[in-house]
């Protein structure tokens, strides 16, 4: 069954989808754009490491402070023995523990000089919430904007807080940044909600190059094709992230005209 949706998929940024997302999507779009950029360049898929300890993981295994015994109507008489108090039982608790996140992202890289032309980075969650993820994140976004490398920041995430761009008062589900080098600091947004089509965009090269499209659609499309999403999802079920309530009302209709509830 092909993607329902006439653009985003709201059920695949479940955050145990995600990543696998995330994964196929950068091959995809390592797969298409390669042999057009050849031979000039070549696509390098690379991995970037995080070390984190989630924040909800430090919420976890607290106990509760109130702990509800049983009752009884029976009045027992008073008596004057002592007894002894029962000793504390152990709880079961979690603990916040390392874990090592890997995110791909992609290079166009020059092949007679190997100098980096392009970035493309596909937002994960731990890009667009507060911690050490969005900073290191950041850190690399910002030094490519002080460099001639052109970035293309693709965020197909309802949940979390946007990366900073400026002079912008769209308010939208998604977006795709475009900044080119020699551009700064100007840049080409795409915004587009949950009923859009994705916008196809250009991948910027060196001046003078032809630039070729990306159908983001089409790569998301033969993503849910190919890795079976929809035997992994029950479309009779709320998406996470939830929606909005008229985003609600919208995909409801679109899901029952489908016969998927």
């Amino acid at each position: 069954m092909p993607n329902p949706f006439p653009g985003m998929n709201p059920y695949l940024e479940h955050p145990e989808i995600w990543p696998g997302v995330h994964h196929w999507l950068i091959v995809e779009l390592a797969r298409s754009l390669s042999p057009q950029l050849r031979p000039k360049y070549r696509v390098a898929v690379e991995v970037r490491l995080y070390e984190t300890i989630g924040e909800k993981s430090l919420l976890v295994g607290i106990p509760d402070l109130t702990v509800k015994g049983s009752q009884t109507t029976t009045e027992q008489p008073m008596t004057n023995v002592a007894v002894a108090p029962s000793p504390p039982q152990p709880q079961t608790v979690q603990v916040p523990v390392p874990e090592t996140i890997k995110q791909g992202y992609l290079e166009v890289r020059e092949v007679a000089t190997g100098e980096v032309v392009t970035v493309i980075e596909i937002l994960s969650p731990i890009n667009k919430r507060s911690g050490e993820g969005r900073q290191d994140y950041e850190t690399k976004r910002n030094k490519i904007f002080g460099s001639s490398t052109h970035l293309v920041e693709i965020d197909l995430l309802r949940k979390g807080k946007p990366l900073p761009i400026y002079h912008s008062n769209s308010q939208t589900h998604y977006r795709i940044l475009v900044s080119r080098g020699d551009r700064r600091p100007q840049a080409d947004l795409y915004a587009f909600n949950l009923r859009d089509t994705i916008p196809s965009f250009p991948l910027p090269l060196k001046s003078g190059d032809r630039e070729p499209f990306v159908d983001l659609q089409v790569l998301l499309n033969n993503v849910y094709d190919q890795a079976s999403y929809d035997l992994a999802i029950d479309y009779t079920q709320e998406p996470i992230p939830p929606l909005l309530a008229d985003d609600h009302v919208w995909v409801n209709t679109l899901l029952t005209e489908q016969q998927l509830r």
